[in-house]
């Protein structure tokens, strides 16, 4: 039987600390991994104090992995660049003693008017520009940023990787896979408004198609606007099921596998 994988999480999010989480987030995951069905979940860290939060959390549990990186609305934060790149590097030199398995979360988001647009990009250059020195996935936010998203991955070859909850056109979808990019798609799909990223979703090659929650954010249809975790992701694969008209096992087993080539988890981490 194939297990889901959550590709993208953040269980050290203060929500799963709070009473939207009675039981604790340890209990939840001890939960999830012994009822859920879970093969794999990639804990993403958004700056250096939750990534090491991330690391510390993999390292609990053998299905979870870590994700480490600077994501562009924390980037702001943090003027000194150097200092914390120089952290993340230090990070990045040991991804099997940290369970290491991608570089993220990391890009542009132009939702908010007060965006530093320059900052954000040369924090994005320089993380794809370690990702490179270190051959590691990244993992990309794009948030109403799609070109500048698109410029800064063609400024950088070689650079791998997926970009997740995926809002744009399929268009860029196709030419970001034949630049070797993984597309992953979260509950949004589920959406009964979400038509447009329903058919992106549908229109791509199956072996580049990845599933996740971003929880605690983005819970799918029917649980919009709680609390989200991993054992909701198998709604987005029953949406992918239909969307591709195959079975739900058939769902699962192909973007857990698309999962585990894309983090390399054959490699024993």
């Amino acid at each position: 039987m194939a297990l889901l994988f959550d590709s993208h999480a953040h269980y050290f999010d203060a929500r799963f600390h709070s009473e939207e989480c009675p039981s604790g987030v340890d209990s939840l995951l001890d939960s999830l991994f012994a009822t859920c069905e879970l093969g794999g979940i990639v804990n993403v860290g958004t700056d250096i104090g939750t990534s090491l939060a991330a690391i510390a959390q993999a390292k609990r549990y053998p299905l979870m992995y870590a994700a480490v990186g600077i994501h562009p609305s924390d980037a702001q934060r943090y003027p000194d660049m150097g200092a914390e790149l120089g952290k993340l590097e230090l990070l990045l030199q040991a991804p099997r003693e940290n369970k290491i398995v991608a570089l993220g979360e990391i890009g542009l988001d132009y939702h908010y008017p007060e965006t530093d647009k320059k900052m954000q990009a040369e924090y994005l250059d320089a993380q794809l520009s370690l990702a490179v020195k270190y051959q590691m996935p990244v993992i990309i936010h794009d948030r109403e940023a799609h070109g500048d998203c698109f410029d800064a991955i063609c400024r950088h070859p070689g650079v791998f990787g997926v970009f997740h909850s995926y809002s744009g056109s399929a268009e860029m979808a196709q030419d970001l896979i034949r630049r070797g990019f993984c597309i992953s798609f979260s509950g949004t799909i589920t959406f009964k408004n979400a038509t447009k990223i329903a058919a992106v979703a549908a229109s791509l090659p199956q072996d580049r198609v990845l599933i996740e929650t971003d929880c605690p954010y983005l819970a799918p249809h029917p649980f919009r606007g709680h609390l989200n975790h991993s054992g909701l992701v198998r709604h987005t694969a029953e949406k992918l099921a239909e969307l591709w008209g195959v079975s739900y096992e058939e769902a699962v087993a192909i973007t857990s596998q698309n999962a585990k080539r894309l983090f390399r988890l054959w490699e024993g981490i």
